[in-house]
Order: structure tokens, then C-alpha cells, then sequence
């Protein structure tokens, strides 16, 4: 497994998308209009040959609409991760008890969706695509859109809980991860890591950070700076962005 896609939940779409686009030093690439089904609207954009997404609700009972009001705003919402077998994966996870909320299948990408109390941390969905560096959701031209002067790709992602312990031994179980260097933390294989802290921003359970490879740190602080962005310090003395209620660690 490895972590091909982020998506926050803003209510303002576009200012989320100019904020990030203008920090991160990247493009909109695609605007999905499948997503309207799950009453949605959405642009995507690559880093590297991984994605973020900016979601938002455009009805008021879709259910991104409910997340943005229970975790008090904008912020981090699904983890799309890459797999290179579904099949194994649907076997592992009915073998767990976890439910698949809803799925599809095209010629060259297959995803399903699980129910987020069976998981917890975040909504999470798992893709296997055909062939395997190709992803339908960066749409049909992502590889022509993309920059990588400032950032180059995502490299892992922080999920706080109540329970981080737990909730990672779960995800470890669910997903089929190593452990990492200590209880919290699990390997991916491309290299990143997914941690679980404690949540401690009153905002519950959730995602919490993505941590991104940096090429030009210094432009991304100056362009956050000119929008009058916050910038944090995090544990080990990485500095984080915050766009669209999420931490962006720049590693």
C-alpha cells in the first residue's frame, strides 16, 4: 500500500484551491464531475504522481457537509490509498469485519470505500489502477500539468485519536502495514509512514497532517507568508503550512 491521494473538505472551494495552488506551487489539474454524486465538487492536482484533492459539499445533506460541521471546519478528510491487489484486499477486510460503502470499476482503475466507523481516522478509500503509475481521478492530462519546483510528492500522513495506539494497530491489521519505529507509526511501501497522535486540538478524531517532499521550502514559507498563512513549528522541528485547516509538513 501507499498513500496516491489526499483530499481536505473546505466550504469555499476556490479560495481553498487558490491557497494551496499558490503556496504549494502547483496546478488544478481536473475537476471530477463524478463526485456530484456524493454531492460534491472538487479539483485535483498532481505532485509528483500523487494527488491532492480539495473537496466540497454543494448540497447541504451530502455527507462532507456533516464532516466540515463535526470536526468544526475545514480539514482533512480521505486517504486514497494504492493497492496492487483489490481482491486480496476485499478478503482481508470482509475477514475483519470492515464494510465497503460504495465501489466502482472501471477498465483501468477499481476502488472501494469503506465505512468510516469500521476504520476510523479518516475516510478511506483503496484503488488498484491499470496500469499501475496511471490514476484516472488526476484526470486524462495530469502528467502535463504537473510542477514540482516547490514540492515533489507526499510522503506520509498524521492521524490523531483518542486511541492512537489502537487505531494504528487497527489500520495496521486493515491495511496490511509494517510497523514502523515505535507503536504509532506504520510503513508504507513507497517509503512514507502514516503516525497516529494524540488528538489534542479539540477537533477529535481525524486527519491531521500531510507530510510533503520539499524541493524549495523557502519559496512555499514565503509564498504562505504573502497570504498570511500560518506557519508552525512540529515535533523534530519541521515547519508546517496550514491550508485548508490541514498541516503541510514540509520534509
Amino acid at each position: 500500500m501507499r498513500i496516491r491521494q489526499i483530499a481536505l473538505v473546505a466550504k469555499d472551494l476556490e479560495a481553498t484551491l487558490q491557497d494551496i495552488t499558490e503556496v504549494l506551487g502547483i496546478n488544478v489539474a481536473f475537476r471530477d464531475p463524478g463526485v456530484g454524486v456524493f454531492g460534491l465538487a472538487n479539483g485535483v492536482m498532481p505532485i509528483g504522481d500523487t494527488f491532492l484533492e480539495v473537496v466540497s459539499p454543494t448540497q447541504p445533506d451530502a455527507s462532507a457537509a456533516r464532516y466540515l460541521e463535526r470536526r468544526g471546519g475545514d480539514g482533512g478528510y480521505m486517504v486514497l490509498f494504492q493497492s496492487k491487489s483489490l481482491a486480496d484486499d476485499r478478503a482481508r477486510l470482509t475477514r475483519l469485519g470492515a464494510r465497503v460503502v460504495w465501489e466502482v470499476a472501471f477498465t483501468d482503475i477499481a476502488t472501494m470505500h469503506l465505512h468510516p466507523r469500521d476504520t476510523g481516522g479518516a475516510i478511506v478509500s483503496i484503488d488498484e489502477a491499470h496500469p499501475y503509475e496511471s490514476w484516472r481521478w488526476g484526470g486524462p492530462d495530469w502528467r502535463e500539468q504537473r510542477r514540482t519546483e516547490r514540492v515533489t510528492a507526499i510522503r506520509g500522513a498524521e492521524i490523531q485519536s483518542e486511541e492512537p495506539a489502537a487505531l494504528a494497530q487497527r489500520w495496521a491489521q486493515l491495511f496490511s502495514l509494517a510497523p514502523g519505529p515505535d507503536a504509532c507509526t506504520l510503513a508504507l511501501d513507497d517509503g512514507g509512514e502514516i503516525r497516529f497522535v494524540a488528538a489534542s486540538d479539540g477537533r477529535g478524531e481525524g486527519l491531521r497532517s500531510v507530510t510533503l517532499a520539499t524541493a524549495d521550502r523557502e519559496a512555499v514559507l514565503e509564498s504562505a507568508r504573502r497570504r498570511g498563512l500560518p506557519i508552525e513549528q512540529e515535533r523534530g522541528g519541521d515547519t508546517a503550512v496550514m491550508l485548508g485547516g490541514l498541516r503541510f509538513v514540509l520534509a
